[in-house]
């Protein structure tokens, strides 16, 4: 999607400085796939900014959606008081949150039923990230990485259906390029039309 100049100046005046500082804390965070889950944070807002979604607290949720899932007694605090947006970011950062006791089946459900467009929209960049660097690092088994295309695509294309078209079409085709690195032929039903 190509950027508006009025989305181009809002991006521009954009003040992300204390969640990306925040989001350093996940640098030492090792993933299945390749680099660490600071990398995927600046890769989930990018995702949202190149499919042309110009929200502040969005982006500052984005930037920090796995703080508190990845970080063993992470404050808070740090999180709502990071600017005058921290609560109302740290509340979408908690819906994109697996809830302790929560299977991930069951997250995924509550976001789908439940969640917030925005809440979906970081789900869905979330998922294309991690689609993307599955099957690129040395360390990732075949049988995580097919069962991550069957979640992906039982869980993740439905709520990509209700979002954006786009970003569904994107997951299909990961689905697709990662099964055919496996060898699969299953693929799953193109993707029905959204309204955005």
């Amino acid at each position: 999607m190509l950027m508006t100049e009025e989305k181009r100046q809002i991006l521009a005046t954009m003040v992300t400085a204390p969640y990306v500082a925040l989001a350093t804390m996940l640098i030492p965070k090792a993933r299945k796939s390749s680099g660490n889950q600071f990398r995927h944070q600046v890769e989930t807002r990018a995702i949202l900014i190149d499919y042309g979604y110009i929200d502040a607290i969005l982006h500052k949720a984005a930037l920090t959606h796995d703080i508190v899932e990845d970080l063993e007694d992470f404050d808070a605090g740090l999180l709502k008081n990071a600017d005058i947006d921290g609560p109302a970011v740290y509340n979408l950062v908690m819906e994109v949150t697996r809830q302790k006791g929560e299977s991930k089946p069951d997250f995924l459900r509550r976001i789908y039923e439940r969640g917030s467009w925005n809440a979906k929209l970081i789900k869905c960049a979330d998922r294309i990230s991690n689609m993307i660097a599955l099957g690129l690092g040395l360390n990732t088994e075949q049988a995580f990485i097919k069962r991550y295309c069957e979640e992906t695509e039982e869980f993740i294309l439905p709520i990509a259906r209700a979002v954006d078209r786009d970003m569904c079409i994107e997951l299909t085709d990961l689905i697709k390029s990662r099964r055919r690195l496996l060898g699969l032929t299953t693929m799953p039903e193109p993707a029905p039309s959204a309204q955005h």
